[in-house]
């Protein structure tokens, strides 16, 4: 994308995040990485007449070859973090989620903005005030709920009892002090009881499988009790290439809290591709985290639900045309939103 566009939508994203005179804005970045992001955050937050910096953190010493979340960069690097700890908003482009230290930037009021899709994706799933409503529409019923289950043809059944952890939203931008987001992003999502979730969930050609950032090809079948995966294999007919993958993934970190069942929820964004990772396979899924009609669960940490599972081991997997229920009302219709004030105002 040329840098100039590139500016502009910086620029319309901070003042859909509030960004004005007298604040002091942050781009946060690490090594050679996206340095164009710098440049475009930083031109905008000046057109808003804030005060701005570029923070670059040293690249990773070395690579483990699996994505492990929780590593921020900044864990030996304490005044870093309270130099973040006293702006008003971070824009990071090195994914601080899950770390404790965003935790803590969070807990002392700065807003924090996460930025790491291509630009081109950025621009064409724009936030909107419209979206924002809409998500918030979902993150309130999501709120008063007190079980979910979901349900799919090939054969998912599993039930979540909630109230435990708060119900959060994702809609792209941030106004709100020590509030995260991720641009893009639209969807809910809330997190079962620690020993809350049982079933059976089916994965399905065509469901998501990140941070493979590749589709399923093979039925998966993975067996839930008490809020644990007690066992992945490939589904009735199945080769079970994709159930070894996914195994042999969660193994590699050697740590049993990988299995754990971590948030859940459905995305909103009626703009956002299922085909997405075709056109744009050098980002990290956000576009299939929120596909209008989607169900996604997740395995791993849910410490960014105030949770005890920390583990570095993390999965998000959207999924396509299934059902899912809060107190046995329908909320999602094999893909399809039921509550009109969810729904783009074309599916309404």
């Amino acid at each position: 994308m040329d840098q100039n566009l590139f500016n502009d939508i910086c620029l319309q994203q901070l003042r859909l995040s509030g960004v004005h005179e007298g604040e002091t804005v942050v781009v946060l970045t690490r090594g050679g990485e996206r340095a164009e992001y710098a440049d475009a955050f930083l031109w905008a937050a000046q057109q808003l007449g804030a005060a701005t910096f570029h923070m670059r953190l040293p690249s990773p010493a070395s690579a483990s070859g699996a994505w492990a979340v929780g590593d921020s960069g900044l864990g030996n690097i304490p005044r870093a973090v309270e130099a973040l700890k006293n702006v008003d908003m971070v824009v990071d482009c090195t994914f601080l989620l899950f770390s404790k230290e965003q935790f803590a930037i969070q807990d002392a009021g700065t807003r924090i903005l996460t930025a790491v899709e291509p630009p081109e994706l950025l621009a064409r799933l724009m936030p909107t005030k419209e979206l924002r409503e809409r998500v918030e529409i979902g993150a309130e019923l999501l709120a008063k709920a007190g079980t979910m289950r979901i349900t799919s043809p090939a054969g998912t059944d599993v039930t979540y009892k909630l109230g435990v952890y708060p119900t959060l939203s994702e809609y792209g931008y941030t106004d709100t002090p020590g509030r995260w987001d991720h641009w893009p992003a639209a969807f809910v999502f809330t997190g079962g009881a620690d020993d809350g979730v049982d079933g059976k969930i089916v994965l399905s050609p065509g469901d998501v499988l990140l941070p493979f950032n590749t589709y399923v090809q093979t039925p998966v079948e993975i067996t839930i009790e008490e809020g644990f995966i007690r066992d992945i294999r490939g589904g009735a007919g199945s080769s079970g290439l994709d159930a070894d993958l996914l195994r042999s993934y969660i193994e590699s970190f050697e740590d049993p809290r990988g299995y754990g069942m971590s948030h859940v929820g459905w995305g909103l964004d009626e703009r956002a591709h299922w085909h997405g990772l075709t056109q744009f396979p050098g980002g990290m899924g956000m576009e299939l985290r929120s596909f209008y009609g989607n169900v996604m669960f997740s395995i791993g940490p849910n410490n960014e639900l105030g949770g005890p599972n920390d583990t570095p081991c993390h999965f998000d997997i959207p999924m396509r045309g299934n059902s899912l229920y809060l107190d046995d009302e329908l909320i999602v219709d094999a893909g399809e939103l039921t509550v009109p004030e969810m729904r783009p105002v074309g599916r309404r």
